[in-house]
């Protein structure tokens, strides 16, 4: 039983992170999606390259969503490395979103804009679902940057108490030092630079 409670407490928690994920992409979708049947049916520009236009156009407006909003609680990196990172992953997505229209473009010969459009979807749906455990694996990192900001707006808000004196409440409050980041870029004390 307490596999279960644990297991309905993490899926709780990460309710309102799917949510907000859901609303990002929802936007990203609109304008991706919109984006590439407007470049691709009314100016007349071909399926590969107005999908790659407008997953362009859809991962700026992701980004912004996703870092400002939706994992703002988590640690933020360095902005260039971050957006390299998501842009890197993008790609990814961009390529799953590509194989699945040249799949039924030029594989199935399914020319028509239903076929375009149902080819389109899938290929977002396919990508999104990739997008969303990279974004959480290697971008926006769990962590107490990120954790420390969310948990002030929350005390300043009323939400937390500052005053909370246990492990997690110290951690909450950004008043405990915690490990953030692969193991691999963690610096020992040892190591750091001396001034």
């Amino acid at each position: 039983m307490p596999r279960m409670v644990s297991l309905r407490k993490r899926f709780a928690e990460l309710i309102p992170e799917l949510a907000k994920f859901g609303v990002v992409g929802l936007v990203g979708s609109v304008v991706d999606l919109g984006g590439a049947a407007y470049l691709h049916g009314a100016v007349g520009i071909g399926p590969m390259v107005s999908k790659g236009l407008s997953i362009i156009a859809a991962t700026v407006v992701t980004y912004l969503g996703s870092r400002f909003w939706t994992f703002r609680h988590r640690a933020n990196q360095a902005l260039l490395r971050e957006g390299v990172l998501f842009a890197a992953l993008n790609i990814v997505g961009l390529a799953i979103a590509e194989c699945v229209i040249a799949f039924v473009t030029y594989g199935l010969d399914l020319k028509g804009s239903l076929a375009y459009n149902a080819a389109s979807v899938a290929g977002t749906g396919l990508g999104t679902i990739f997008r969303y455990f990279s974004y959480k694996k290697w971008v926006f990192l769990a962590g107490v940057p990120g954790a420390a900001v969310a948990a002030g707006e929350a005390a300043v808000s009323g939400h937390v108490d500052v005053t909370e004196t246990s492990e997690t409440g110290a951690v909450l409050t950004g008043s405990a030092e915690a490990e953030y980041g692969p193991a691999w870029e963690r610096l020992d004390p040892a190591d750091a630079p001396r001034r």
